[in-house]
């Protein structure tokens, strides 16, 4: 890397910095660690070994009793078996829900091909029930579809269900409308997060219980929660998740993962601790030693990339340096996961954000410089792993799936326009609040408030002066349908000048660029407009609130409306419209959007997720599947003013 973050927002507020080559070791390693001891003083390495795992895959393993545990004899280091076969996990993440399904299998393949053993994915409560009592596991969420497949593909699955997942997603998966009542206390044992939380177990694990390895399915270790140890706010959280778990029938290895800096805060009795960390270096094993001296180690996650945010750089990391790791992994017999083997997309708002100092939205681009990229093509990381792991099997690895060809389109014009004033009328029915009301709390969807997307505050004004509020996380300010100014983090006060005429519209349209994933800063990321708005340190009151979720349904009733052509230029927000010929074989593309400034751009409907001009990013990945044969309908919806064209290319540039 260029040079490497500064800060993880998944695992602790220090920099962890190291190398692979150590001149002293603590002595707190031997003789427990000796091999590692040995690796880490420069002593000899020991022979490289070869694995032969063939009759240890869902395939194969027909008769089962025992599923992954862990076994120390004394004699030598303490190792997980199998169904009694000592084992080791060559795990890769993929997450189905930043994956068309329809790319699934492709991913899949790819990951067996390399030389793994297992696939991970976390699984997204914000996503599967995006409303209070109303779940989703249908179509891209269809969990028990993905693991049923990597199953046939001659994986194993090691799943990580939410509560709380960070993954640089919307309030670390999370629901928002946790946030509705300031008093329920996110990841604790509060009784009311603890009841939302049993709901959604009673949903989500007895869809898991069949796909557990005692039940002939392919899911040999679940994890408890997920980085608890930086969080820490309540002791008898993590020993109530693990009765929970084992109360509803999981049976199968429990884990944890956190920082190497805190496992102790993050272990709980009776599950095993595994280290999330970026490079090995001095200290690496020293809180997990302290922990438990008879398991074997195992890295959650080794990230072998990063992720990026708006307006920062884009993050990548030597495929060498991947590759030495892995290979110090394997020598020294230590199971890990690589974080990510594909990361994929963040379509429609499901990014996250940062907040240190400042809030910083995650791009639209899960790529994470992972083994695959982020359209499933191999990588330099991809082939020097495939190369190493083939090089320690006894068997030959699988054939490696081919790639598909990219397409370039030819440009698109957007030939019609809708201000966003226009539009309102095609929204649903706007809500009428005495004062403003947050995002989160909003009467609409049945209860459940907004979790995404813009909302518009409007207000009728008869006189100007200094305008206060608090709009999160960014809101441009109009009179009528002039802008002018921008509400932020930073900047709260705005003069409106004084008005000529008769009463005007105030409107302040805010958007959500996402909730925080990580640190105690979640349970604050209500969005929209909280508190009052005042002018001259006078409430206003009496307000008019659009939601703008930019669901597919309103797409559906904005072709009604009467477009405009576009003219030569327009300033202010506003829904551009043009065609995408795709041909009679759609293929995967990405769009750049250069002479755009601000937005998000639609497909038939479907959200592939932000532009922004300030970058890194600067290319949107475009799913051939889903793609029509012939035209597509593109929308933009731009928030500054408008640009020229949309091209097509069939290289990403992030």
């Amino acid at each position: 890397m260029k040079s490497p973050p500064l800060l993880s927002p998944c695992l602790s507020w220090k920099r962890m910095a190291g190398i692979f080559f150590l001149p002293f070791i603590s002595s707190g390693f031997a003789p427990r660690f000796k091999q590692e001891e040995n690796f880490m003083l420069g002593r000899a390495h020991p022979s490289q070994p070869r694995f032969n795992w063939s009759h240890l895959t869902p395939l194969e393993l027909k008769n089962r009793s025992v599923g992954l545990g862990t076994e120390s004899t004394g004699r030598g280091k303490p190792h997980f078996t199998l169904e009694g076969h000592k084992f080791l996990i060559f795990g890769g993440s993929i997450h189905y829900f930043r994956v068309p399904r329809e790319y699934w299998r492709d991913r899949l393949l790819k990951l067996k091909a390399c030389g793994f053993n297992t696939v991970t994915t976390y699984v997204p409560w914000n996503l599967h029930e995006p409303e209070r009592g109303k779940f989703d596991f249908s179509g891209n969420l269809d969990l028990e579809a993905f693991v049923l497949m990597a199953a046939e593909i001659g994986l194993w699955v090691i799943l990580r269900p939410g509560r709380y997942i960070c993954s640089e997603m919307d309030l670390g998966g999370l629901p928002s409308w946790l946030l509705q009542d300031p008093r329920l206390l996110l990841r604790t044992t509060n009784k009311s997060f603890i009841e939302a939380v049993e709901k959604y177990f009673d949903h989500l694990i007895p869809r898991v219980i069949p796909l557990q390895y005692r039940q002939a399915g392919p899911v040999i270790a679940v994890q408890v929660e997920n980085e608890y140890g930086s969080f820490n706010k309540d002791k008898t959280y993590m020993p109530y998740l693990h009765k929970a778990l084992l109360r509803r029938g999981i049976v199968e290895l429990l884990l944890t993962s956190d920082g190497e800096k805190h496992v102790l805060s993050g272990h709980t009795k009776g599950v095993l601790a595994a280290i999330n960390l970026q490079k090995l270096h001095q200290d690496t094993f020293n809180q997990l030693h302290k922990v438990q001296r008879d398991k074997p180690l195992l890295i959650m996650e080794y990230w072998v990339g990063w992720f990026d945010r708006w307006g920062d750089k884009h993050h990548v990391k030597d495929a060498k340096e991947v590759e030495h790791a892995v290979s110090e992994f394997i020598k020294y017999e230590i199971s890990f996961n690589v974080y990510m083997f594909h990361g994929g997309t963040n379509f429609g708002f499901m990014n996250g954000a940062t907040y240190f100092g400042k809030h910083s939205g995650i791009v639209t681009s899960y790529d994470y410089d992972a083994v695959l990229t982020e359209a499933g093509d191999y990588t330099e990381k991809y082939l020097k792993l495939q190369k190493l792991f083939q090089s320690v099997s006894a068997t030959p690895l699988p054939r490696v799936p081919k790639l598909p060809p990219k397409a370039v389109y030819p440009p698109v014009r957007p030939s019609l326009y809708l201000p966003l004033w226009d539009a309102l009328s095609y929204l649903n029915e706007p809500v009428r609040s005495r004062q403003p009301v947050n995002m989160e709390n909003l009467p609409i969807n049945n209860g459940s408030g907004q979790s995404y997307g813009l909302v518009l505050y409007e207000k009728s004004i008869c006189s100007g002066g200094r305008l206060r509020a608090h709009a999160h996380d960014v809101a441009q300010v109009f009179l009528d349908e002039t802008m002018i100014g921008i509400l932020n983090e930073n900047n709260k006060d705005l003069h409106i000048p004084e008005l000529r005429q008769d009463c005007r519209y105030l409107r302040i349209l805010v958007e959500n660029q996402g909730r925080v994933n990580f640190s105690w800063q979640i349970q604050n990321e209500q969005k929209g407009i909280t508190g009052s708005v005042s002018i001259n340190n006078s409430s206003l009151e009496g307000f008019t609130i659009y939601s703008l979720e930019m669901k597919m349904s309103f797409f559906e009733r904005l072709r009604s409306a009467t477009w405009k052509p576009v003219p030569d230029s327009h300033q202010g927000p506003a829904f551009y419209c043009g065609t995408l010929k795709a041909g009679p074989s759609p293929k995967d593309t990405f769009l750049s959007l250069l002479n755009w400034n601000y937005g998000f751009v639609f497909i038939n409907g479907r959200n592939l997720g932000r532009y922004w001009n300030i970058g890194p990013q600067k290319t949107l990945y475009l799913p051939g599947v889903w793609l029509h044969p012939e035209d597509n309908e593109v929308i933009l919806f731009e928030k500054m003013m408008s640009g020229s064209d949309i091209k097509s290319t069939d290289k990403p540039t992030l």
